[in-house]
Formats: structure tokens, C-alpha cells, sequence
């Protein structure tokens, strides 16, 4: 006689045919699996190139900072990397804009050239004494790197926009050692005032990928303190209130100056490759009358020393001024670093204005502030000041984040972000809008 009863099975089992029946949760399974793959290969590729990247630039500016007179050939090598740009560049000129717009609208994938030419291009900038960033450098080098895996994996266009996200993301977070800032720049960026939340898991796994890779290589990243974080009260909130609209304005300084060398060397010089010869011969001396040098390349050591010691008033005015002229150039590299010493050296002058709050937290306000107002990624710039900073000032970050990108209008050194929602009612009709009018006028033709 035969035994009919059902054989009794496991909990595992049971789980997981729960799981199974539940379409939704299956998936989701899926989905999960599918980005975990493709972002350990995006996340262990961009960290790698972030890494060298980061020893290759800390080699240059070492170099450089022992022989001075290299600043001399600036012009040479601005006009050496135009030429490599205007023959070999195609699309990879347009930079950063290029990757937003390829997540507005896809078009073609975006060419794998943009990683080194960037590369070589960056190095060449802080070699020769070029006040830039670097996070344009490991922004592109992650979408180009990350835009590969398109055909490899046929993605569709709307997955194709997701790639492109995971790597800005990864860039950015291993870069600078901060994967949950890294996360949402890359989700915040592209769009103002919208977020992609179904990109928000493969953005997270790229960032903390690519973070963990730079790391596991022995490249670390520069260390900030803030000390002294005081208790909040009336007179300090009013006098966050107060510099985050100070921060938001400069950033808005800093992103419309940029855009005002970018046209006058276009309009004035016609064939790109002598933009950086002819700014190069001005900047090098510039730089040799001046002395100016704390104020070219990164200028972390700078940055640092905001943090503790009272440093000249119109630090952050010059920064602007050099960092302006150079990328309006057409010299490469990226803004961020920059925007960290125009609001580090620009707190350190509030307080030495108005000391109500410590130094230290001034400059980390600043830090965090102008590059939100510059960037409108201020849910990134507050992430990323607790990654930094730590907790305990994240009241005052924030604060000061939010103001600051308030404060900047809308404006960007992104011209081809799009408004998906204005930052305030009193000017909705720039929804939709490019930053950029450029930019715009691009779309139109």
C-alpha cells in the first residue's frame, strides 16, 4: 500500500517557496543579482583606475612642488593635450556634461577614450601648476569605464542610464573616500531637485565597491578634524542661516565665472588646441609675479591649514579667479577640490569676521557648503560632511548645505543638469530647463 502523504518539507524550503510564488519579491531577487555583478565589475575597475589616479597625481604635485620652474611650460603642455583633445577627443571634450547628457537622453555609448584622456589630461594640468580638481578626472574615467559593460550586457536604454549612474557614483565615492556621498552624487547630479530611486541599489553597491577597491590598493585620502563642535542656540542657527547664503552665493560666483572664461576663450580663439597655450603663457606669469602658488593645483596643504590658523581674507576670491581661468581655458581636471578651498579659506575669513562659531567648524561649513551651492547636490554635501566630519556637526552642514543651494539660484558649473523641480515657488517656469544655456542651445540644434 502506497504512502500518499506529501512528503514534509523543510522551513528553508518553505521560505523559499514563498519567495518564489511572491512575483514582486523574485523580482526584486533578480534585480539585486543582476546589479551585484555588473557593479563588482564596474566598482573593482573604477577603483582601480581611482587609485592610480590618486598616486599618479600625488607624484606630479610632489614633482612640481620641487621644480618650480616647470610652471613654465605650462602653456607647451596646454597646448600639447588641446591638440590631443581637438584631433582624438570627439565627444570626450564636453567632459562631465557629456555623461548627463547621455542619462537624459542616450544616444551612443559613450567612447572608452574619455578615461585616458582625461587622465593624461588632469596629470598634465597639476604638473605644469594648473589650479583644478580632480573629481572630473575620476567622474569620466567611471561613466566611460562603466559605459563598456553596455554592450556587453545589451542592456536596454533605461538600464544604460542606470550604468552610467553606477559609475559616477563609483568615481566620485573612491575618489574621495566617501561612498555614501559617492551614492547619491551620482543619483542627484543629473537632475535638480529629482532623485532615480530605481537606481539607488546599484549606486549604493558601485560606490561601496569602487571605495573599498581604492582602499584595498594602500590609497588612502586626506583626513579632516573639527574638534570643537559647540551646542546649538539662537545665535548660532541665525548665523548658519547667514553663511550658508554667503557659501550658496560664492558657489554661484564660482560656477558663473567658470562659465564666463569658457565663452570669452571661445569667442576670442577660435581654434581650441591655442586656448591653453594662450592661457597657459598667461597663468605661468601670473604665477611667477605673484608667487601665487598655494593658490595652484589642489592646494590641500591650504585647505588644511583653514582648518586651524587664520589665513588672508581673499584666499577663496583668488582661488576662484586662477580655477576659473583655467578650466575656461580648456585645461582638464574637475571643480570640487577647488570648491573645497574656496569654502574652507572662505569660513576661515567669516570667522575671523564674526567668531561666533569655532574655526575649525567654519571652514568644515564652508567646505561642504560652496561646493553644494556650486554642484545643487546638497543631500550629497551633507552626507559627505559627516563621512569627513563626523556626526557630531551635521546640524550645521546641513543647514549650511541647504541655504547654500538655496542661495546659488540656479546656476551650476553642470550646465547640462536639467531643473526637475525649482528650489523655490516664486520661479517655476524653470522646470524642466538646462542650467546651461549653451547647454540648451545644443539641444535645440
Amino acid at each position: 500500500m502506497k504512502n500518499n502523504t506529501p512528503p514534509q518539507r523543510s522551513f528553508f524550503q518553505k521560505i523559499l517557496s514563498q519567495v518564489l510564488s511572491a512575483g514582486e519579491q523574485a523580482a526584486a531577487f533578480l534585480f539585486t543579482l543582476k546589479w551585484l555583478v555588473i557593479c563588482t565589475l564596474v566598482g573593482v575597475l573604477v577603483g582601480s583606475a581611482s587609485a592610480f589616479f590618486l598616486v599618479a597625481l600625488d607624484w606630479v604635485t610632489g614633482f612640481r612642488e620641487m621644480h618650480a620652474w616647470i610652471i613654465w611650460l605650462l602653456p607647451l603642455g596646454g597646448f600639447s593635450v588641446g591638440l590631443l583633445y581637438h584631433y582624438y577627443g570627439q565627444r570626450s571634450a564636453l567632459g562631465n556634461n557629456l555623461l548627463l547628457e547621455e542619462i537624459h537622453r542616450p544616444r551612443e555609448i559613450i567612447p572608452f577614450r574619455m578615461a585616458p584622456l582625461v587622465l593624461i589630461g588632469t596629470l598634465v594640468t597639476h604638473l605644469l601648476g594648473g589650479s583644478a580638481g580632480r573629481e572630473g578626472t575620476a567622474v569620466q574615467m567611471g561613466g566611460a569605464i562603466a559605459d563598456q559593460f553596455t554592450r556587453l550586457f545589451r542592456l536596454r536604454p533605461r538600464d544604460r542610464k542606470i550604468l552610467l549612474i553606477t559609475g559616477i557614483s563609483a568615481g566620485f565615492a573612491s575618489l574621495f573616500g566617501t561612498p555614501l556621498a559617492g551614492a547619491i552624487f551620482g543619483l542627484e547630479v543629473f537632475v535638480v531637485g529629482r532623485l532615480r530611486y530605481e537606481a539607488l541599489l546599484p549606486s549604493f553597491l558601485a560606490a561601496v565597491i569602487a571605495d573599498y577597491t581604492c582602499l584595498t590598493w594602500g590609497v588612502g585620502h586626506t583626513g579632516y578634524a573639527i574638534p570643537f563642535v559647540p551646542d546649538l542656540t539662537l545665535s548660532g542657527l541665525a548665523f548658519t542661516l547667514v553663511a550658508g547664503a554667503v557659501f550658496g552665493l560664492t558657489g554661484m560666483l564660482f560656477a558663473k565665472s567658470t562659465h564666463f572664461f569658457i565663452q570669452q576663450f571661445k569667442q576670442q580663439v577660435a581654434y581650441a588646441p591655442y586656448r591653453p597655450l594662450i592661457g597657459g603663457a598667461i597663468l605661468a606669469l601670473a604665477i611667477w609675479l605673484t608667487g601665487a602658488t598655494r593658490y595652484i593645483g589642489l592646494g590641500i596643504p591650504t585647505i588644511l591649514a583653514s582648518f586651524e590658523v587664520a589665513l588672508p581674507w581673499y584666499a577663496a576670491f583668488v582661488k576662484i579667479l586662477l580655477t576659473a581661468f583655467t578650466l575656461g581655458a580648456g585645461f582638464k581636471g574637475g571643480e570640487v577640490t577647488p570648491l573645497f578651498f574656496v569654502g574652507a579659506t572662505l569660513g576661515n575669513a567669516l570667522w575671523q569676521l564674526v567668531p561666533l562659531l569655532p574655526l575649525a567648524l567654519l571652514a568644515g561649513m564652508g567646505f561642504v557648503a560652496v561646493f553644494s551651492g556650486a554642484t545643487n547636490t546638497p543631500l550629497t554635501c551633507s552626507l559627505m560632511a559627516i563621512e569627513l566630519f563626523g556626526v557630531e556637526s551635521s546640524v550645521y552642514m546641513a543647514l549650511a548645505c541647504v541655504v547654500a543651494y538655496l542661495f546659488s539660484g540656479h546656476s551650476g558649473i553642470y550646465g547640462s543638469q536639467i531643473i526637475g523641480s525649482p528650489k523655490h515657488l516664486f520661479y517655476g517656469r524653470y522646470k524642466g530647463k538646462y542650467l546651461s544655456t549653451v547647454s540648451e542651445e545644443r539641444k535645440r540644434k
